[in-house]
């Protein structure tokens, strides 16, 4: 069986999420979970909050002992960007693209 957790509009780019989602593929969700809270990106603190979710899921579901159970697999999609313009000189302006994530977790036993 599995467990699945889903994060939407989180506000980091998904190029630096995907940078700490590849550390955790394939392993335990308790080792997981201890390898995020180490890690110091702020990416790590929102994948760790996601996994504590899909952990609980299983336990609600009645799935699977949860600490036991592997991540099969994380997606991080890009969402919708929110657009900022930054004024610049002889009347310019300069757009600032502030990037959010959408996060799917699988865990499987």
């Amino acid at each position: 069986m599995e467990s699945k957790a889903i994060l939407r509009y989180a506000r980091v780019t998904p190029r630096k999420l995907r940078r700490v989602t590849t550390l955790i593929k394939g392993k335990k969700a308790g080792d997981a979970l201890v390898n995020l809270k180490l890690l110091p990106h702020k990416g790590a603190q929102i994948v760790a909050k996601v996994l504590k979710s899909a952990m609980a899921n299983a336990e609600q579901k009645k799935v699977a002992d949860p600490d036991s159970m592997k991540v099969k697999n994380v997606l991080v999609d890009q969402g919708p960007s929110m657009k900022r313009m930054l004024t610049r000189s002889m009347g310019r302006a300069d757009t600032i693209r502030k990037r959010t994530s959408h996060i799917t977790l699988l865990l499987e036993e």
